[in-house]
């Protein structure tokens, strides 16, 4: 919603100051400029990136409407699992998990929690490394690097779509003085016109300059910003799993384990102490039967 009215806003101060002052809008209706800038804009994009760069990019895009996944919701019922989980190895021993971690969808400890489990990476992300540490023996150091690494190509691969945007804002003005070029040579091969229509003329060809201009920097551009928002809070999420993770791992009690993994929440979604306690009362309570 907010990006619709971001839209709105620029779109109604642009148009609106111009009607204001005196402007018409009918001369700035120019759906030829609008087929060179759109065509030569999407063209480039498709010479500029693989397969693999715009499925990504037009599956980022499908996503600019829906809000955060990364909500206070989330954060609670992430840290209460991780909660859940340090504490059966805790009383029972790493192999006690071995089930859960192959059967996620299937597991008690999951089930609860469907916030989680509504978003397979996560699932993914926690489960993969607890079965590491269940059949393997890797240091705490040795699985940290490994997670970084990974939180790395997640983030990489966010940025495949962002960058291919912004090259396509980049790009957008350079069209639209294409267009326009186009529009006084046009102009230029009717000088034999009156004035008026002459005039005509040059207008519809600055108007290519104008849309390439409005369409880079009033719409593009801040997609790519908000998509590059959206993916610095979803690699907080796997960053919080990390330190809880390797908090555990180290030897500190889940309690301190999932307070290490909350310090790392954005403040405007990070629940307090006093909501994470009320959150693993039951959890605690169950392990205490």
């Amino acid at each position: 919603m907010a990006v619709i009215i971001g839209i709105i806003i620029v779109l109604s101060a642009i148009f609106g100051g111009f009607i204001l002052e005196g402007g018409h809008l009918g001369p700035l209706f120019q759906p030829y400029e609008l087929l060179m800038i759109g065509g030569g804009a999407l063209g480039a994009f498709v010479i500029s990136n693989d397969r693999e760069s715009r499925n990504a990019t037009f599956k980022a895009l499908s996503t600019i409407f829906q809000s955060a996944r990364q909500s206070r919701e989330l954060y609670l019922e992430l840290l209460s699992l991780l909660f859940e989980i340090f504490s059966k190895v805790r009383k029972e021993g790493l192999m006690s998990i071995e089930y859960d971690m192959d059967h996620p969808y299937e597991s008690p400890l999951f089930e609860k929690y469907r916030l989680v489990t509504a978003d397979h990476h996560l699932v993914e992300f926690i489960s993969d490394y607890f079965r590491l540490m269940v059949s393997g023996n890797m240091d705490p150091f040795q699985i940290e690097n490994l997670m970084d690494n990974e939180i790395e190509v997640h983030h990489q691969d966010g940025e495949i779509a962002i960058h291919a945007i912004n090259k396509l804002a980049d790009g957008l003005p350079a069209f639209g003085i294409v267009a326009a070029v186009m529009g006084i040579v046009h102009t230029m091969g009717s000088v034999g016109m009156p004035p008026a229509e002459l005039g005509s003329l040059i207008g519809a060809a600055l108007v290519g300059t104008f849309l390439g201009i409005l369409l880079s920097y009033g719409v593009f551009s801040p997609l790519a910003n908000l998509l590059d928002r959206k993916l610095q809070e979803s690699t907080k999420v796997y960053q919080c799993i990390k330190v809880a993770m390797i908090a555990s791992m180290n030897g500190y009690a889940p309690t301190l384990a999932v307070e290490f993994g909350r310090k790392l929440v954005s403040s405007s979604r990070r629940p307090n102490f006093r909501e994470l306690e009320e959150h693993l009362r039951p959890a605690k309570k169950a392990g205490n039967r």
